[in-house]
């Protein structure tokens, strides 16, 4: 079972847009479920390491123990029982002290309870047991990232990225390209993001990010290329009808805005952004 923060349009998203800041973030408190354990939201869940699977018959009773509890906390964690989750983790750690998979999601359940020190604890030492999974470096760059640790973040995103059979490279190109922009690095936010959408170009946060910084260097046509495909999907939000906005009334296109504007309202009448649109507010 691999665990991590999964952009899924099965699950519940959020997109946190700091105007033309270009910073949009996933945060998907639920992690994907499979045989084996490990998680990644910008964090991750498929293995990608090349593993071969463990089966029931390659299995001792104490990792069965081990692993029957963790698919208990997989899903506990991916229904936000939070603290049970936890429980059910020190339990398959007391089965098996060594399943790097448990101390993955353990640092995933000390993120979405705050607590960095415990989470960076917990990641690092799923990464002594098993260095080349590179959905523990996606989880741990992205808690690094948080902490502003850009350099240190940056070492596990690349390390993610070098494992060949890694799987989800589009979700840590963009978790990747979500931290430069946090660092002030357009440039090289750029070119992450971009080889995200190469990818995966029908992810929204992606999308969502590259209008946003093409917009901050008034590339409006560019920008208008990448809004338009969120907003014409199931994934648009305020934040992406509002940058849509925007970019269609730098590019004078007054129908366009008005079109958008009127979504912005139905679907979201009581939101910032449906406001600053009623008062004419357009650089709210």
């Amino acid at each position: 079972m691999r665990m991590a923060f999964p952009m899924t349009t099965a699950s519940a998203q959020r997109l946190v847009a700091a105007g033309f800041a270009g910073v949009a973030v996933a945060f998907l408190l639920a992690g994907c479920v499979n045989t084996r354990t490990t998680t990644t939201s910008l964090a991750d869940t498929s293995s990608g390491q090349g593993a071969e699977m463990v089966t029931e018959s390659d299995e001792s009773s104490r990792q069965r123990r081990a692993r029957l509890r963790m698919e208990l906390a997989a899903g506990y964690f991916e229904h936000g029982q939070t603290t049970v989750a936890l429980d059910e983790i020190k339990q398959a750690l007391v089965a098996d002290p060594n399943y790097a998979d448990a101390y993955n999601l353990r640092g995933l359940v000390y993120m979405r309870l705050e607590n960095a020190g415990l989470a960076e604890d917990s990641f690092r030492r799923a990464i002594a047991i098993n260095p080349r999974d590179p959905n523990v470096r996606h989880n741990y760059g992205w808690l690094l990232c948080q902490q502003n640790r850009y350099g240190d973040a940056a070492q596990q995103f690349t390390e993610a990225l070098a494992v060949p059979s890694y799987t989800d490279r589009a979700k840590t190109l963009m978790t990747q390209g979500v931290c430069q922009l946090r660092a002030g690095q357009r440039a090289e936010a750029e070119r992450s993001l971009m080889k995200a959408y190469e990818i995966d170009a029908g992810n929204p946060v992606v999308g969502f990010n590259l209008a946003s910084l093409l917009a901050q260097r008034e590339e409006w046509s560019r920008a208008q290329f990448y809004i338009r495909r969120v907003n014409n999907s199931p994934s648009a939000s305020a934040e992406t009808l509002w940058l849509g906005i925007k970019i269609e009334r730098r590019l004078n296109n007054r129908e366009a805005v008005a079109q958008l504007g009127g979504q912005l309202q139905r679907r979201f009448p009581q939101s910032r952004e449906a406001i600053a649109y009623e008062r004419g507010n357009f650089n709210d």
